[in-house]
């Protein structure tokens, strides 16, 4: 039977060590006990009702750190972002990802921890915030540019993690959203509406989000018999020093008629562009066509729709999601590319004079 007299409890809270001392038990008991006894342990009636009582009486809550050691489940997501800080304004382009994350979450019974060490910002917060998600039961990934070495590091260890967007590295799980497709669908509403000498401009880097959009972009011209166009691309690290009113003018006298920009989680190059438009007193689509690979700036949200594609975002969050708990379960599932919707605004019309001559 339990002792009668309860000592007092340090720091106010009951621990395992308490049970089992009241219980007058071992504090391996006491684990195995009101943890379920999943290692099948013989354990007496008398002594599992001692423990049940002891903590009843104590009032003891399992810590959740503790219990995730003993199970390797807690029912907890990471969700980490190596963007330099964690979105949480609604009008952030990440903030739907969470809203489809939270949504699916809540739905197959997963409670969420967000991860904010990447807002630090450098190579260091990163890893140390890398370590810390091992707190969850698996872990979404966010953002653009992956630190590879240290996600493999995890996966080596058996840890389940799922990056929201396609990765080139061949052993992180992902959900991304149908760029090449998305893309090769704007390039086609161009060229019905005559335009023959279109440029992409996108940043000059290797993510997987611009070199999907491009290749959408040359299959599109290539479906619409426009694939001779040497300079068809245009690729900037510094969009609002190298888009200028000037460069928009020559690209405007050189023969393009329509202008793609891509998306990224800053908008610099759309930003960019509808400045260098203004600035030089062009505008779309009287003087040029403009299309945007996803959707505007938060800043910009209010001016104009322009015509390109939407990026299902919240349904890529709750993709993901059940792509980590598949993971949990144990369940193998092929990686799921989600379609992207044509948006038709009011960015593009016919060419503003006939050209038919790609640009040199």
């Amino acid at each position: 039977m339990p002792e009668k007299s309860q000592p007092p409890l340090r720091g106010g809270r009951a621990r395992q060590a308490d049970v089992a001392r009241i219980a007058g038990v071992s504090q391996t008991t006491v684990s195995l006990v009101l943890g379920g006894n999943r290692q099948g342990v013989v354990i007496q009636e008398a002594t599992q009702a001692r423990v049940r009582e002891a903590a009843k009486a104590l009032g003891y809550v399992p810590d959740p750190a503790a219990r995730r050691l003993a199970t390797s489940q807690n029912n907890l997501l990471g969700v980490f972002s190596f963007t330099a800080t964690f979105p949480t304004a609604m009008e952030h382009s990440y903030y739907p990802f969470l809203v489809g994350i939270e949504q699916e979450a809540a739905e197959q019974g997963y409670d969420l921890v967000l991860f904010t060490g990447s807002s630090a910002g450098g190579a260091g917060a990163r890893r140390q915030a890398l370590d810390r998600v091992r707190l969850a039961d698996g872990c979404l990934i966010l953002g653009r540019h992956l630190p590879a070495t240290q996600l493999h590091q995890l996966i080596e260890d058996g840890f389940p993690v799922v990056h929201i967007g396609r990765s080139a590295e061949p052993d992180v799980p992902w959900v991304g959203a149908d760029y090449v497709a998305a893309t090769a669908e704007v390039v086609r509403h161009l060229a019905e509406l005559g335009h023959r000498t279109i440029l992409l401009v996108r940043e000059d880097d290797e993510a997987l989000p611009s070199s999907d959009r491009e290749l959408g972009f040359r299959t599109g011209l290539a479906a619409a018999g426009l694939r001779r166009q040497p300079k068809a691309v245009f690729r900037t690290a510094t969009p609002e020093s190298d888009i200028t009113a000037d460069w928009v003018r020559a690209k405007i006298a050189s023969g393009i008629t329509a202008i793609v920009a891509e998306e990224t989680d800053s908008g610099a190059v759309w930003r960019a562009l509808v400045k260098a438009l203004d600035e030089a007193g062009l505008r779309a689509p009287h003087d040029v066509s403009i299309a945007l690979l996803g959707s505007p700036p938060a800043d910009l949200a209010g001016d104009r729709i322009p015509t390109g594609f939407d990026i299902p975002r919240a349904d890529l969050g709750a993709a993901a999601v059940r792509m980590l708990a598949a993971q949990l379960s144990g369940i193998d599932r092929p990686q799921p590319l989600v379609h992207c919707e044509f948006r038709l605004g009011m960015t593009t019309g016919v060419p503003a004079k006939a050209d038919n001559t790609p640009a040199h």
